[in-house]
């Protein structure tokens, strides 16, 4: 068979072209379509507007101190101003906090609180709690300065927020250090990357944690609490250590802080002796442990130190020793999206309290029996009930001594 019978019969040529355009047709579709869904590069990727970079988020704490309750003297200005007399519904917190990293080594935090209370009589007043920024030091911030209004890094429970904190005060032992636990400052704190995750994440899952103020911590401030102008020219020097670490499927913290300063007397009596120039030694140091809830955890934390506290026999404020300290053991139990939670706390104090009238003296010991309820992440409840023998003495009252037992309730709504 000749050459051209073949082609007659098999068109070869005639196919090769029809192949030949298909192929390029697909080429030509296949650069169009890539071109189409790649920038060039002259194109910039949209950067983030300044209000992208800011979060919200904020609680509100509902509670009613009434019921079961035996003495309505039992009192505890530092803790909850709604406690004794004619109590009724009272809203402990309510607070909205901006935050964000605006930058990669700047980070800020601002939380008023528009429910504070000046006096048992003026309620829901609306006050700065918070106002920092964070520098990073380097390019992972696992060292940092925080400028600003913040909470001093003393004491465990004093840095946890009451939006994680079980018992629905903090311990007269501990917080007597710091009222509102914050100040005007300048603190350094230095963390792993790994443990600053770690930090986060016992908070977020959870856990009750503390959050992050650093494994090391040093910082200067004013020493007359947060909204305060400071009355003297001495600062206020503290310093923490602590460290988190894993055992099988335990987390447990340990930590050791201090601090020293001079404080000056906010408010005195007429009548009452006192130094000429109103400056007492304030200074203490003070040891936590923490068992973290998994599910049985332990919360135990004991300060010693010095502060100005009143002397009925005397009737004068001097520098006196103190001590005290509590214990929370709590047992978590999760039942699908629902967490319950019952918890006992012991504490106890003897020493002054610098920030109130006199400097007030107090010997407290305290029992609480509770549980905390968790809907979901965002309503818990908790019940509380508190038997209480507190002996708080000043100019005034020299020989006040207030013993009761009261049921506690307290709604929070989380956002």
């Amino acid at each position: 068979m000749d050459l051209e019978r073949l082609q007659e019969m098999y068109p070869f040529k005639k196919y090769c072209n029809m192949a030949k355009k298909i192929v390029v047709l697909v080429l030509v579709s296949f650069v169009k379509f890539t071109f189409a869904q790649t920038p060039t590069s002259t194109d910039k990727p949209s950067e983030k507007k300044w209000f992208d970079k800011i979060s919200i988020r904020g609680y509100a704490q509902v509670r009613y101190n009434g019921l079961l309750q035996t003495n309505e003297d039992l009192e505890c200005e530092q803790c909850d101003k709604s406690w004794g007399g004619e109590n009724g519904f009272f809203i402990r917190r309510m607070r909205i906090i901006f935050f964000g990293q605006i930058h990669p080594r700047v980070y800020f935090y601002v939380q008023p609180d528009f429910a504070s209370a000046p006096s048992s009589s003026t309620l829901h007043f609306a006050q700065l709690r918070d106002a920092y920024f964070d520098v990073g030091i380097d390019k992972k911030n696992e060292f940092r300065f925080r400028i600003g209004q913040s909470k001093v890094p003393f004491g465990f429970e004093n840095m946890q927020s009451s939006q994680n904190r079980l018992a629905l005060d903090r311990s007269d032992a501990l917080n007597s250090a710091v009222s509102n636990e914050r100040d005007l400052g300048v603190f350094f704190y230095w963390a792993p990357e790994k443990t600053r995750k770690l930090f986060s994440s016992l908070v977020n899952d959870g856990l009750k944690g503390s959050g992050d103020y650093g494994v090391f911590a040093f910082g200067a401030y004013n020493g007359q609490t947060a909204n305060r102008p400071e009355l003297n020219k001495n600062r206020h020097i503290v310093t923490r250590l602590t460290y988190p670490f894993q055992i099988k499927n335990q987390i447990v913290e340990t930590g050791l802080q201090a601090y020293k300063g001079k404080f000056s007397l906010l408010s005195t009596s007429s009548g009452v002796k006192f130094a000429e120039d109103k400056l007492y030694d304030d200074e203490r140091v003070g040891g936590t442990f923490v068992l973290y809830p998994k599910p049985f955890g332990i919360l135990a934390e004991y300060n010693v130190g010095r502060g100005p506290e009143f002397d009925k026999f005397a009737d004068s404020i001097s520098t006196q020793a103190l001590r005290g300290g509590f214990v929370t053991a709590s047992y978590k139990m999760n039942f699908g999206e629902q967490t319950l939670i019952p918890f006992v706390r012991y504490q106890t104090y003897k020493g002054g309290k610098k920030h109130e009238l006199d400097a007030r003296s107090y010997r407290v010991k305290e029992l609480e029996i509770g549980t905390e309820w968790q809907m979901g992440k965002n309503f818990e409840l908790v019940v509380m009930y508190t038997m209480s023998s507190r002996r708080f003495e000043d100019f005034s009252k020299p020989n006040n001594y207030q013993r009761g037992n009261l049921l506690r309730i307290q709604a929070q709504m989380n956002f």
